[in-house]
């Protein structure tokens, strides 16, 4: 710490001096107290999992099936032995190392005894978002050491009122752990003026954010160009950094998965392999190069965008660093054909840097501003988390009922989900090795006898039904479906006795396949 100025060229020493001067007027003696220092901190964290506790419970909707099957199902065929696995984990291209980490859990909740369906549910969305509450924490005290405690003060606001944070940060996805990690390593990477820095921890946190997610790397790629050419011991931090984590990284992931997948596997070159030269990841849409840029960078930040724009005519010479990083980020996802807004997610907190500055300049204007800025995140954030797209975890509530129907009776439920492919979660949301099956939709993998189940559904819905089920009693027992394809399957429900038992609301906006109501039909 005491030669981190003279191994890192931040700036000029007149810049220092100024820094320092202006800092020292910023914080009083009484400010630096290590008391008022404790009670600071104990505020700062009890908000910040308070409020992403409320956050967790208050986020009841789905967002996209990776939360679910990337996670939380593989962690449940981890733990109890069944559930189902999807292709990316029968190709070797997913890591398990995020899945683990659930597992660990639900083997404790099973060897206590306590493995309900509400813990299993509920506990990895609250561990997540604890994790988030700790990288809020983190983020609001490495401002603070950056800048002065009223810049602190509402970055950190900005960072809790993001609508897309709500909506994402206490999901069990990949892309939430990835951006809490960003946020850990931010704290010690060595920014302008940093009193944390560690050239161990960041790169440490960076490794394991790449584990869980390779895409990461993309993110850090300018931050790491940024620290070695800073760095005026460029050997010593590849010999003494740079290679021994990285390896110990790549060491540890590759036993992880070697002992689940039961041989060896690479999984960052088989992620490579598949989404890149195999283009895989372009069977699940594609979007125009200019999307993030005119549609996906504005929604997920919003209504901070006016201040992010302000802040950056602020703050651009001092934080040029991170708005290179979320420049970079947009510019390279953009190069890719298969576009989503959780995928520039971890560039989020490096944009709050600058919202916070913005706010805090804003002087005359400021009351109202923040309340404009509270209002306008709180509508999307309440819709998307309690109303928009509910219907898909509803639905799994009262399946929930016929494990109880399966125990009791011989009878045993059979479920079909007649809806396009991972629109559910599955057993992580049942607990139970109930039968279900659902219209599978791999990518063509260069298979001979490769066919897509569901896309051959929907082609002709009748037929496909007909042609699966010609005896009465190979027929499932219950039916799940989006209102949109009642109509086109009526002649096969009524001739079948299928009645419908369950209207589940879903969203305002239905689009294609995906109807606004979901359905349930039973068979009498």
């Amino acid at each position: 710490m005491e030669n981190l100025r003279s191994r890192l060229k931040f700036g000029s020493k007149e810049e220092h001096v100024k820094l320092r001067k202006r800092k020292s007027l910023l914080y009083s003696k009484e400010d630096e107290s290590p008391l008022n220092y404790g009670v600071l901190r104990a505020r700062v964290v009890v908000i910040s999992v308070v409020f992403r506790l409320i956050n967790c419970f208050l986020v009841q909707t789905s967002f996209v099936p990776d939360e679910y099957w990337q996670s939380l199902e593989v962690s449940h065929r981890m733990a109890f032995n069944y559930g189902y696995l999807t292709w990316e984990w029968k190709a070797g291209i997913r890591g398990f190392l995020y899945p683990l980490l659930f597992a660990f859990l639900y083997k404790i909740l099973h060897l206590i005894n306590y493995d309900s369906v509400c813990l299993v549910i509920w506990l990895p969305r609250i561990v997540q978002s604890l994790l988030a509450a700790y990288a809020d924490v983190k983020f609001f005290f490495l401002i603070r050491t950056l800048e002065n405690g009223d810049i602190a003060r509402w970055a950190f606001f900005c960072q809790l009122c993001s609508w897309f944070s709500w909506f994402c940060c206490t999901r069990t996805l990949t892309n939430s752990t990835e951006t809490v990690l960003t946020c850990l390593a931010l704290s010690y990477f060595p920014l302008p003026g940093s009193k944390t820095y560690s050239s161990k921890k960041y790169l440490a946190l960076v490794a394991l954010a790449v584990i869980v997610r390779p895409t990461a790397l993309i993110v850090w790629f300018p931050l790491l160009m940024y620290h070695f050419w800073q760095e005026e011991h460029k050997l010593r931090l590849i010999s003494h950094d740079y290679i021994p984590i990285g390896t110990l990284a790549f060491v540890t992931s590759a036993l992880i998965d070697c002992i689940f997948y039961e041989k060896w596997t690479l999984v960052q070159f088989n992620f490579l392999k598949f989404n890149v030269f195999h283009g895989v990841a372009d069977f699940y849409g594609s979007h125009p190069w200019h999307w993030y840029f005119t549609q996906g960078f504005v929604v997920v930040i919003g209504p901070h965008l006016p201040f992010f724009l302000h802040g950056c005519t602020l703050a651009f010479r001092r934080y040029k660093i991170l708005l290179a990083a979320v420049i970079w980020t947009i510019v390279v996802y953009s190069l890719l054909p298969h576009k989503e807004f959780r995928f520039i997610y971890p560039v989020l907190p490096f944009c709050m840097v600058f919202c916070g500055i913005s706010l805090a300049h804003l002087k005359a204007y400021r009351r109202a501003a923040t309340a404009a800025l509270l209002v306008a995140n709180l509508v999307p954030a309440l819709y998307t988390g309690l109303i928009h797209q509910r219907g898909t975890l509803d639905v799994m509530t009262h399946l929930q009922k016929l494990c109880d129907v399966s125990n009791s009776t011989h009878l045993q439920p059979d479920v079909l989900f007649l809806m396009p492919c991972h629109s559910t979660p599955f057993y992580s949301h049942i607990h139970c090795p109930l039968k279900m099956r659902f219209l599978e939709c791999p990518p063509d993998l260069g298979e001979e006898d490769y066919f897509e189940e569901a896309e051959r559904f929907y082609n002709g819905p009748l037929l496909w039904l007909r042609t699966s089920f010609p005896y009465k009693s190979s027929l499932p027992t219950h039916l799940v479906l989006f209102d949109v394809l009642e109509k086109e399957i009526s002649a096969f429900l009524q001739g079948n006795n299928f009645v419908r038992t369950e209207e589940l609301f879903h969203t305002h906006f239905p689009e294609g396949r995906v109807g606004q109501s979901i359905f349930i039909y039973e068979r009498h």
